[in-house]
């Protein structure tokens, strides 16, 4: 068993496991993970299993910690070496649920089929396997579902109590130019003549995972106003000068009593300006309303850190029902490389969504 030291300055964190057990965790920023787009499954030996994009690999490595704070790096649990293999290169974004003594991978990669000869073809696929670290097989030899562009980011929520599995998945920027008034500001300048943008969709899928259910839902997409509250920070990226897209990815949901939270990511996931945002709804599939306090996670340079490009978090939710942030982001130390950041998450009684980071520090006891 190889642990991994996590390095930088301990976090304690007090987890309420009962009314009257606390269970002392300790944490560090950044986890010396290199994964991007990373997702933590509580599984149910009271592990906790972390999977995440890999650089240069077709398909995915996992981590497991009893403690969240020495990890074992447990190698590849999927590769796309098998005879069933749907996807070409470019594995990205795994998430892992537990189903009925069963695991699942949901994961997108770009499309060996590809007639018209085209630089992204993006879908989404599904593994399954007896254990949370492998090895996975697919379910299918062909992506769940073509809606006829690249899709990437999937993540699902299971409405166990009306019996439906929802799907979210990111429309790709690639060939998806859009007018709205900073596309307009930016010709104007003669920076581009164009903007792409990437907008989330969210779908009912069928319980066997082979399809889907009805036509996928546009949920959220970049601002098309420049006086939109939230036009500033989603439009980072252009109105820098870095490039001529504009994400909208990266979503994750959950509920908190009868509200809907879809956290979400904008900007370039390679630039600074990467960071996280959130909207709310009373159902599943919408209307979202983006709130007052976006981004709710952003770099922290401008305060003397060294965090900058957070973005492409999951929420996890612990035995007592506090929640942690996990997401990804770039430090000096890590140059380049991505690795992975655990912050605290609240929800106050007015419903407002922070997060406690990032931070490399410690946070306060909770």
């Amino acid at each position: 068993m190889r642990k991994i030291l996590l390095y930088s300055l301990l976090v304690t964190l007090f987890l309420s496991c009962s009314s009257d057990q606390k269970t002392t965790i300790q944490l560090s920023n950044p986890l010396p993970i290199p994964f991007g787009d990373p997702f933590l499954l509580y599984g149910s030996d009271e592990t906790y299993y972390m999977y995440g994009t890999s650089e240069n690999l077709n398909g995915f490595k996992a981590y497991s910690s009893k403690d969240l704070n020495n990890w074992e790096d447990r190698g590849v649990i999927y590769d796309n070496n098998q005879p069933d293999a749907w996807g070409k290169d470019c594995f990205w974004a795994p998430e892992v649920y537990e189903r009925n003594g069963k695991f699942y991978l949901w994961y997108s990669a770009n499309w060996k089929h590809n007639p018209e000869n085209k630089y992204e073809t993006f879908r989404i696929g599904v593994a399954v396997a007896d254990s949370p670290v492998g090895p996975f097989k697919n379910l299918y030899d062909h992506p769940v579902f073509d809606p006829g562009y690249p899709i990437i980011d999937v993540n699902l929520y299971f409405d166990d109590e009306a019996d439906k599995v929802y799907l979210y998945y990111s429309r790709c920027c690639y060939e998806n130019p859009v007018e709205s008034e900073i596309s307009e500001w930016a010709k104007a300048k003669g920076w581009f003549d164009e903007v792409e943008e990437s907008w989330i969709y969210g779908v009912e899928i069928k319980p066997d995972f082979s399809g889907v259910i009805g036509e996928p839902q546009l949920l959220l997409r970049p601002p098309v106003k420049m006086d939109d509250a939230q036009a500033e920070w989603e439009s980072r990226s252009v109105t820098s000068h870095e490039v001529n897209r504009r994400w909208t990815e990266g979503s994750f949901l959950f509920k908190e009593n009868d509200t809907y939270y879809m956290m979400y990511s904008a900007n370039f996931f390679g630039g600074q300006n990467y960071a996280v945002g959130y909207a709310t709804s009373k159902h599943p599939l919408g209307p979202f309303q983006k709130a007052a306090n976006n981004p709710v996670l952003q770099k922290n340079t401008a305060e003397g850190g060294n965090v900058t490009g957070t973005g492409h978090n999951m929420v996890l939710t612990l035995p007592d029902n506090q929640r942690l942030c996990v997401y990804h982001a770039r430090t000096n130390g890590s140059g380049d490389q991505r690795v992975v950041f655990i912050d605290k998450l609240n929800i106050d009684k007015d419903g407002k969504l922070t997060v406690d980071g990032p931070t490399t520090r410690g946070i306060s006891k909770y």
